[in-house]
């Protein structure tokens, strides 16, 4: 096959690799590379579902209109690259992150997908209790305290984040984000990204922008005592902080501060609210057979631990995650799922598979 017209076929089918994924509704792109051939799978509601074979005589081609797409040295198939680029597919504006690393049958590419319309999504539309979702919204028009919100990766917290800052903002304010990366451009705050190859980490980043008078601050996440205690202090001194933290539960939250060896008396002064999530499918309100999985698209499943005085006696002596869950009596994640799936919004499968871990 001519190079030229090798190309182009590269480019259109890339092209309908893009218009393929959205409209499924994907989140990401794998290209996986094989011994004779380069298989495509889309990752829909949070699993992994597959597409179809490129021939390996258009794997390369391919690889290089990806790479060329978001600025890639496509002569570099060594080492890991990450690019990004912005443009329309299905009607729609989506930004595009790709990373490459090498194996050992090529290179593997996989294209996150980022629709810029679904940052937009509102509190109301995250599925959170109706009675937490209340004291959440004050928790938000605090004028100071660090929330924090929990739970594995690809489990929507900075979906959570982004629609409390949307909620909460205001041209009276300044927001200030630090992100690893970038996910989403918003209107109306600072977004920073993290460079950890010119030393720019969460915690130089979060000195800096105290010194930028902000009103709010979103640090993509804590992972590590020393971002944690900066943090914390800017809570505690008139700013209304959110970050993320991996943990399975609202109260294990508190324990992995700890075990992180931020001091209790931080955390008690400056903890306002801890919500823990997770993503479960729903089932298709149509057929129950939609794309032959029976499911259509994702709503949180929350538990939330709001401080008030006795909590905070109870983190300043070291309680352990049982007693504070016995002491507290939240509504748990599971609890909750069991709810929406009595309101036929899901079902036993679902949520046993998003729970196992716990």
């Amino acid at each position: 096959m001519p190079r030229e017209q090798s190309l182009n076929g590269a480019t259109a089918l890339v092209d309908d690799l893009i218009e393929k994924a959205v409209a499924l509704g994907a989140s990401d792109i794998h290209l996986e590379p094989a011994e004779s051939n380069m298989k495509v799978r889309y990752r829909v509601d949070g699993l992994l579902q597959n597409g179809i074979t490129v021939h390996r005589s258009m794997v390369p081609s391919v690889l290089a209109r990806i790479k060329v797409m978001v600025n890639l040295d496509i002569a570099e198939t060594r080492l890991p690259q990450d690019g990004k680029c912005h443009l329309q597919a299905g009607g729609k504006e989506i930004d595009i992150r790709v990373s490459t690393v090498p194996t050992v049958h090529g290179e593997k590419a996989v294209l996150r997908l980022l629709e810029r319309s679904s940052i937009s999504r509102t509190l109301d539309e995250l599925g959170m209790p109706l009675a937490q979702l209340k004291e959440y919204r004050k928790a938000l028009n605090r004028p100071q305290g660090l929330i924090l919100v929990t739970g594995p990766t690809g489990s929507g917290k900075t979906t959570t984040l982004y629609a409390s800052l949307n909620e909460i903002m205001s041209g009276e304010k300044n927001i200030v984000t630090i992100e690893d990366p970038v996910e989403y451009q918003l209107q109306g705050m600072t977004q920073i990204n993290v460079n950890y190859k010119t030393g720019l980490t969460f915690e130089k980043g979060l000195r800096a922008v105290l010194r930028q008078d902000p009103d709010i601050i979103m640090v993509g996440e804590i992972r590590d005592r020393e971002t944690a205690r900066t943090a914390m202090q800017a809570a505690m001194t008139g700013h209304l902080v959110f970050s993320t933290l991996h943990t399975s539960s609202a109260a294990g939250a508190v324990e992995r501060l700890a075990d992180m060896g931020v001091e209790p008396y931080l955390s008690a002064a400056s903890l306002s609210c801890v919500v823990a999530q997770r993503l479960i499918r729903l089932t298709c309100p149509k057929c129950r057979d939609c794309r032959f999985t029976g499911y259509r698209s994702r709503t949180g499943v929350y538990e939330m631990i709001f401080l008030n005085d006795d909590l905070r006696r109870m983190v300043l002596n070291r309680a352990a995650k049982k007693d504070i869950e016995e002491f507290y009596k939240m509504k748990t994640i599971y609890r909750d799922a069991v709810e929406k799936a009595e309101k036929g919004l899901t079902d036993r499968e679902e949520i046993l598979r998003v729970m196992a871990e716990d």
